[in-house]
C-alpha cells in the first residue's frame, strides 16, 4: 500500500487524509501517476490567499477564477466582491476553498487511473 507522504510531501491535514484514501486503493504505479499527475494539477493555500489579497485590492474574483469557479469569479468581479464581504469571507476560508478544488482534481484523477 503506497503512503501519500512518500510521493506528495507537501500536502498536510485534510488534504493529506483525503489523498491517503485514493491511495489506499492504487497500486504503486498508479500511485507514482496519481502524484505526477496531482502535483502538476493542485493548487497551494498559500497561494490561494496571496490571491484573495489581491483580490481585495486590485482584481476582485481573481482567485475564484483560479479555483475554476468562473460563475462565481464574474460576480465578485461586478460587484467589487459582493462589495468585499464575499472577499472577506474567502479570505477567512481560503483553505476550505482550496481543499474543494484539490479534492475535486484528485477525485478526477483517480477515476481516469481506473
Amino acid at each position: 500500500m503506497p503512503q501519500a507522504m512518500t510521493y506528495l510531501p507537501s500536502i498536510e491535514g485534510q488534504e493529506l487524509m483525503f489523498v491517503q484514501a485514493i491511495f489506499d486503493q492504487l497500486t504503486e504505479e498508479e500511485a507514482r501517476q496519481f502524484a505526477l499527475s496531482y502535483q502538476q494539477r493542485r493548487r497551494d493555500p498559500g497561494l490561494i490567499l496571496i490571491l484573495t489579497i489581491v483580490a481585495m485590492v486590485f482584481l476582485p474574483g481573481l482567485h475564484r477564477f483560479f479555483l475554476d469557479k468562473v460563475g462565481s469569479g464574474v460576480v465578485h468581479l461586478f460587484t467589487c466582491g459582493w462589495w468585499w464581504i464575499g472577499t472577506i469571507m474567502d479570505f477567512v476560508n481560503h483553505k476550505n476553498l482550496t481543499f474543494e478544488y484539490n479534492a475535486k482534481i484528485a477525485s478526477e484523477i483517480a477515476t481516469m487511473l481506473r
